[in-house]
């Protein structure tokens, strides 16, 4: 420590105003937030491992002169066990997603928008992050071959199979091993591979640039990248969309998967969709065991709360893998339905019928988740302003809401064609905006489709209600009850406007008592 301290002092001319210690993670390096005396902070790092301080640190100093969103090194020491870098915060992209992660998979729009965000940088660092890059200073290895993937195959063997109580023939499977990894290194990779890709190394930080539309966002940053190395492409989008924990749904996952496959065509000619698909799967499977290696280390010998509370959701990935693709490896394929099978892994199918928040779902669930004319004239409304948008929700059975503008009620619209959470006993005490409710209705999917026409059709309403000075307009969303479609409806479209207009809204749930006024924003995200 007292190193590292020397080193801040070296480069900034004076020492920290105040040091404390970040929390670890799964790497023996250690991690120290420093701050100046105007409250201005960097990030200091304590290595064990020269070697691996040494690619960290080429690797950043690269990726920052290809301009790519990584940390910028500011300074070294002459051993290299020790560096400083730029402060990114603490707001990983693990966190941010939280809620859907512990929702069982359930992602809001914001959460899926944060991923999408992500996965479409990842190719601007594969890509552009290889070019020109010395791949000599790489650490363990230059390059994704056979012997690495026989070293991570046999971590599984070792650290995690042998662990449990499966009987296997240890040639039989050796030969199934190298038969998989001469497939995964048929194609020899030209891009960088990061190889810990994954939603905690990746830090979300407000954009600040010069784009408008970006500005106030967050911008994915990516850390811990030293042990990256050339390889396929492949291996990055199996280790972040197979995370096991993050319990992405298939839906999602494809979503994601698109999303990447049309950003990395910017940079190359992508291989048919059949053969990326097929190509993916077998690295979606060796990453699973390579992970399921790593956890019984570090949970079963190292007894590390966090690798073993992992284990269960890899075994389902396997699982789904094992009922779902043809695998061309026979002998190990029985020796992992083996491993699944085991009694200790069999509450993984009761748990994956039960959100991790309490709430039951079903399996019976129907729904499967676009100057001619001269001057005009002017009303007696032109040019009053400015705008107040007032948005309601109600029961049909309690009547429309009253417009006391007298301007003659604005729009309403039916929320009762959409599919109703409050059929479902967990949700009947709650309401839109109570977060259960919220991820049932954006993960079935129905009133995302409903409220996209609805964004179009304000959006044009308060644009042209802006420019003409109107002081009025109305919407109104009503359902069953008033408590669940309409309520979430109301309270997206209020945000929604607020949010891009900056005007003045008044939301009112009339049936739940419910009222919260936006005030007038003077930086509305788009222009009027």
């Amino acid at each position: 420590m007292e190193q590292l301290l020397k080193l801040y002092k070296e480069w900034s001319g004076h020492e920290p105003a105040h040091t404390e210690q970040l929390p670890g993670a799964g790497s023996n390096r250690a991690y120290y937030r420093m701050t100046d005396g105007e409250g201005k902070s960097l990030i200091g790092c304590i290595g064990t491992s020269r070697d691996e301080n040494h690619a960290f640190v080429y690797l950043a100093n690269h990726f920052t002169k290809r301009q790519l969103p990584v940390p910028e090194v500011l300074a070294v020491s002459s051993d290299e066990l020790r560096y400083i870098e730029t402060d990114l915060g603490s707001v990983s992209l693990f966190d941010a997603i939280r809620g859907g992660r512990e929702a069982g998979g359930r992602y809001t729009v914001a959460e899926q928008e944060l991923l999408k965000r992500t996965i479409r940088e990842l190719p601007n660092v594969q890509f552009r992050g290889a070019r020109g890059l010395d791949f000599s200073q790489c650490y363990p290895q230059p390059e994704f071959d056979v012997e690495g993937v026989l070293f991570d195959l046999n971590y599984f063997k070792y650290c995690f199979l042998k662990a449990t109580e499966v009987d296997f023939h240890e040639l039989k499977l050796e030969a199934d091993f190298r038969l998989l990894a001469k497939d995964l290194t048929a194609e020899r990779g030209e891009c960088f591979l990061y190889r810990d890709f994954q939603a905690r190394n990746v830090m979300l930080v407000e954009d600040r640039g010069e784009n408008e539309n970006d500005k106030g966002c967050l911008k994915p940053y990516f850390i811990d990248f030293q042990g990256g190395r050339r390889g396929p492409l492949y291996y990055d989008l199996a280790s972040f969309l197979w995370q096991a924990s993050a319990k992405y749904p298939d839906r999602l996952r494809h979503e994601l998967l698109d999303e990447y496959y049309e950003a990395a065509q910017q940079f190359t000619e992508m291989p048919k969709r059949d053969v990326f698909n097929h190509r993916l799967r077998l690295f979606v499977f060796f990453r699973t065991l390579q992970v399921l290696g790593a956890y019984g280390f570090r949970g079963y010998f190292e007894r590390k709360q966090h690798f073993i509370k992992s284990i269960p959701p890899a075994i389902q990935n396997l699982r789904e893998l094992l009922q779902t693709a043809d695998l061309p490896y026979p002998y190990l394929c029985e020796v992992l339905k083996q491993l699944c099978a085991l009694p200790q892994f069999q509450q993984i199918e009761v748990m994956s019928q039960t959100r991790s928040d309490g709430y039951k779902t079903t399996d019976q669930n129907p729904y499967k988740a676009h100057p001619k004319d001269g001057p005009a004239t002017f009303s007696k409304y032109d040019g009053k302003g400015p705008l107040v948008v007032k948005v309601f929700s109600f029961s049909y059975r309690k009547g429309i809401p009253d417009d006391e503008s007298g301007n003659g009620g604005g729009y309403v619209f039916d929320c009762r064609s959409t599919h109703n959470p409050g059929r479902y006993e967990p949700y009947k005490q709650l309401t839109g905006l109570d977060e259960p409710v919220i991820r049932f209705l954006e993960d079935d999917g129905e009133i995302l489709t409903f409220l996209e026409s609805i964004y179009k059709l304000a959006d044009a309403h308060v644009q042209r209600y802006i420019q003409r000075g109107f002081t009025s307009l109305m919407f109104s969303f009503g359902c069953t009850g008033g408590q669940h479609r309409s309520v979430y409806s109301a309270q997206h479209l209020a945000e929604h406007i607020h949010k891009k207009f900056g005007v003045e809204v008044h939301v009112c749930h009339r049936e739940q008592n419910i009222k919260q006024v936006f005030p007038p924003s003077s930086s509305p995200q788009s222009e009027s």
